[in-house]
C-alpha cells in the first residue's frame, strides 16, 4: 500500500458503532505511543505501529487489539520477563512513521516492532528498524516488494498481494467463470499492483480486461463508471481501501450497474458498508490473506481466539485481528525462550515454527509467510461473514 500501506474474521460486525468504539478505546494516548501494558519490573518494550486515528484506521485497529490481547495473555503468566507494548499511532503517514520510529529506538529503546502495518510506511520505516537491528514482524503490509530489499529483520504475517492477485483472479475466473472483468484502482501503489495482479490471471483463462484508475480524493467517479457501464462487465474488482471502494460502488449501484463488485483486503471493513451504504453493499466481495473466523470453519483454535477477543474487546474478530495475535505470538515465543535481546529474537524467528490462531506461522528467509491461502468474504445484512478459500469459495448472490 503507497500513502496508507498494503493492506489488508469470522461473521464480522460491520457496524460504525463498533468501529468508533474502538477507536474511543485507544484514549488520548493513541496519537504519541502510550504504554498499553505497564507491566513493571524487569521487561522489554515491543512496539506497535500504524494508522490508528487516521481515515483507515478501522483496517489497523483490529491487529492492534489482537496484539494487546496476545500479550496481555503472556503478561497473566508471570512470566521472568514481562512485555510493555508501546503504540505508535502514524496515521498510515510514511513522514510521520519515519519520526516515531526514530523515537521509539532512541527515547523507548523497543526491542521488537509489530508493524507497520502499511506498505508505505513500511518502505520508509524498515531501513530505519534495520540499521538499528530491530526485528519487526507485520501483520498486514502486502505490498510485494517489501521482501525483495534484502531486510534481515523484517517479516510478515500475511500473504503478499502476488499470493491474493492470484487467490481473488482464480476465484473471478473460476468459481464465478466472468469472461469480461473491469480492474479499478486508487492509483497507489497496492491498489494499482493488486489490480494489475488480478487482470495478469484472468487473461490466461479467457477474460476480457478493461481498467482505470480513480483519484482517491474525488468525489465524483462519473467517468469511470460510464466506462464501466458501457463494458457491462460480469465483475468490477477494485484495488486500493474501502474508503475509496464505498464511493466507488456506491455511485455503480445509483448509475444501475447490475454485476458483481469486488475488492481486496484493504476494503475489509466495516466502512465499505458504510460508504457504500447497505442495500448498495449487499453481495459485494471482498479477498483477503487474512483469516476472520468468528464461526470456527477454518479451526477450533481460531473460534478459541475469537471467544477471547470478544471477550476482551466486546466486539467481533475483524480484519488483521488474528495476524495481530500471531505476529506479537511469534515474538512472545522468542522471548518464552529466553531470547530477550533484538539480535536473539530476530535469530529466533528464522527458526519459529507453530499454528497460530489464523494460520500456520513460518517465515522464510525473506521474512516471507508460508502459509499462502486466500479467504473470500460477502457481505451480508451489515455484516461480512467467510464464503471460505478462494479456490473453494461459492457466491450466494
Amino acid at each position: 500500500m503507497e500513502r496508507l500501506g498494503t493492506l489488508r474474521r469470522n461473521m464480522m460486525r460491520v457496524t460504525g458503532a463498533v468501529a468508533m468504539s474502538a477507536v474511543l478505546a485507544l484514549g488520548a494516548g493513541a496519537c504519541g505511543g502510550g504504554d498499553d501494558d505497564k507491566s513493571g519490573g524487569d521487561g522489554i518494550t515491543i512496539g506497535f505501529m500504524g494508522d490508528l486515528t487516521g481515515e483507515n484506521s478501522g483496517l489497523v485497529i483490529p491487529p492492534y487489539q489482537g496484539a494487546q490481547l496476545a500479550v496481555e495473555q503472556y503478561n497473566a503468566t508471570n512470566p521472568k520477563t514481562k512485555v510493555t507494548l508501546k503504540k505508535y499511532d502514524s496515521q498510515g503517514k510514511p513522514e510521520q512513521a519515519t519520526t516515531l520510529a526514530q523515537g521509539a529506538i532512541k527515547n523507548d529503546k523497543i526491542t521488537a516492532m509489530i508493524g507497520p502495518a502499511f506498505s508505505g510506511e513500511s518502505q520508509s520505516v524498515a531501513p530505519i528498524l534495520e540499521e538499528a537491528k530491530i526485528p519487526s514482524v507485520t501483520p498486514s503490509a502486502t505490498n510485494i516488494t517489501l521482501a525483495e530489499k534484502g531486510w534481515k529483520f523484517w517479516h510478515r504475517a500475511v500473504a503478499d498481494d502476488a499470493v491474493q492477485g492470484n487467490g481473488a483472479g482464480g476465484f473471478i475466473a473460476d468459481q464465478i467463470k466472468a469472461k469480461k472483468v473491469f480492474t479499478a484502482h486508487d492509483n497507489q501503489d497496492y491498489g494499482k499492483g493488486l489490480a494489475e495482479s488480478i487482470a495478469n490471471v484472468v487473461k490466461p483463462k479467457g477474460a476480457q480486461v478493461e481498467a482505470d484508475g480513480v483519484d482517491e480524493k474525488a468525489t465524483d467517479y462519473s467517468s469511470t463508471v460510464n466506462k464501466i457501464k458501457q463494458f457491462n462487465p460480469e465483475i468490477v474488482y477494485f484495488g486500493g481501501y474501502y474508503s475509496v471502494a464505498g464511493k466507488l460502488f456506491k455511485q455503480l449501484r445509483e448509475a444501475g450497474y447490475t454485476g458483481k463488485m469486488m475488492s481486496g483486503d484493504g476494503s475489509l471493513a466495516a466502512g465499505l458498508v458504510e460508504s457504500t451504504g447497505q442495500k448498495n453493499a449487499q453481495g459485494a466481495l471482498l479477498s483477503c490473506g487474512c483469516v476472520i473466523d468468528a464461526a470456527g470453519k477454518v479451526s477450533p483454535k481460531s473460534k478459541k481466539f475469537a471467544d477471547e477477543y470478544k471477550a476482551k474487546f466486546g466486539s467481533d474478530v475483524a480484519i488483521y485481528s488474528s495476524e495481530g495475535y500471531d505476529a506479537a505470538t511469534a515474538l512472545l515465543e522468542a522471548i518464552k525462550a529466553g531470547k530477550t535481546s533484538s539480535g536473539d529474537i530476530n535469530d529466533f524467528l528464522k527458526t519459529v515454527s507453530f499454528e497460530g490462531v489464523g494460520k500456520q506461522i513460518k517465515f522464510d528467509d525473506k521474512g516471507e509467510l508460508a502459509s499462502q491461502d486466500i479467504y473470500v468474504y460477502e457481505v451480508k445484512d451489515n455484516t461480512i461473514p467467510l464464503l471460505g478459500k478462494s479456490n473453494e469459495a461459492k457466491p450466494t448472490s
